[in-house]
């Protein structure tokens, strides 16, 4: 069974810096993209970063290119979003996603959320 969590968030100041994790199990955690995504209550939920398999392709929504990063560590079957310089407009549930195709945009499964909020 394909199972991602991801943890880390909680309350950050605008302008501080999180990283968020996403640990996944139940599949060739090295032979899979994963995405992150981003839900505030009543809006869609938004793709804002992707990473290839073997961690050479990076793809970013332009509201967080520059701010965030994307890595993983095919050992520990995790992947990374690194949050620098957030604003009040990060605030939001964020979700890591992968899917059967090793293609960034492509999602069958999802982890539960982890909450940030970003104060002033």
């Amino acid at each position: 069974e394909v199972q991602l969590q991801a943890s880390g968030g909680g309350l950050v100041q605008t302008g501080g810096s999180l990283r968020l994790s996403c640990a996944a199990s139940g599949f060739t955690f090295g032979e899979h993209h994963i995405g992150w995504f981003r839900q505030v209550p009543g809006k869609v939920r938004e793709g804002i970063a992707c990473i290839g398999s073997d961690g050479d392709y990076t793809w970013f929504e332009d509201s967080v290119k520059g701010r965030f990063t994307i890595s993983r560590d095919n050992a520990k079957n995790t992947a990374y979003l690194q949050m620098n310089s957030v604003t009040y407009e990060d605030t939001a549930v964020y979700f890591c996603a992968t899917g059967n195709r090793n293609i960034c945009g492509w999602y069958d499964y999802w982890g539960q959320g982890t909450q940030v909020t970003v104060s002033s």
